[in-house]
């Protein structure tokens, strides 16, 4: 079921790449496997998933060491605690939840100490709901200026969720607005901001997060399935 899942999400990437004139090597899926367990995540892995992500540091950890045999790049896609950056930083591939100068500082600190430069995304607000974390649109360019100086982390593009609704086309002026965004800011000349990365689009969305340039989709349910409850 899984591989099968997965021909089907990369059928829908290829329909809509053809839509969108765009190739569809430039979209990234990555395989959100909160609350799923090891053994899917290895089926997943097998039949050609690259990109794993995760919400939380412990099962994130978890997984990864009953995994690390696979060749997986691992992602954390949830809100990052500052006091947990040191669990993953020795080893993450993209944070794609930075939303304060804080826990940037943080993750230049643990990557400094981890010998590494540390790829991560801005995650931003963009349907202005109080249940969201990320910053406001216009606070962002502000904010990448406040991390010049960092030589550990690098900025290499946006994150947004869209809003849940039962009309996808509800989260196209948010992903427009976020590719928007990264062309604005990808003007800095900053040696720690290399915006190449928009992160947008799940299960119900992500045709159109594509269409309006998305490189990374976070999809969970259209290849897992429906999510289980929590151990």
């Amino acid at each position: 079921m899984i591989s099968e899942n997965i021909a089907r999400v990369r059928q829908r990437i290829v329909e809509v790449c053809a839509r969108a004139g765009r190739d569809p090597s430039e979209v990234a899926v990555i395989a959100v496997s909160k609350t799923f367990p090891v053994e899917v995540i290895r089926d997943a892995i097998r039949a050609g998933i690259a990109d794993i992500g995760e919400n939380y540091v412990q099962e994130l950890g978890r997984k990864r060491a009953a995994l690390e045999q696979e060749p997986v790049r691992w992602h954390f896609i949830g809100h990052l605690q500052s006091n947990k950056v040191k669990n993953i930083a020795p080893w993450i591939s993209v944070i794609h939840s930075v939303d304060s100068p804080s826990l940037a500082r943080e993750i230049d600190r643990q990557g400094t100490r981890a010998g590494r430069v540390i790829d991560a995304l801005v995650e931003v607000n963009t349907t202005g709901e109080a249940s969201k974390f990320g910053l406001p649109p216009a606070q962002v360019p502000a904010f990448l200026r406040e991390l010049k100086g960092l030589d550990a982390i690098r900025i290499c593009g946006l994150m947004t969720i869209g809003p849940f609704l039962p009309d996808p086309e509800g989260s196209r002026p948010m992903f427009r607005h976020l590719r928007e965004l990264a062309r604005q800011v990808a003007g800095l000349g900053q040696a720690n901001v290399q915006i190449r990365h928009l992160s947008m689009g799940m299960t119900g969305d992500f045709e159109v997060a594509i269409e309006e340039g998305a490189t990374m989709i976070r999809v969970g349910t259209a290849i897992f399935g429906t999510r289980p409850k929590p151990l």
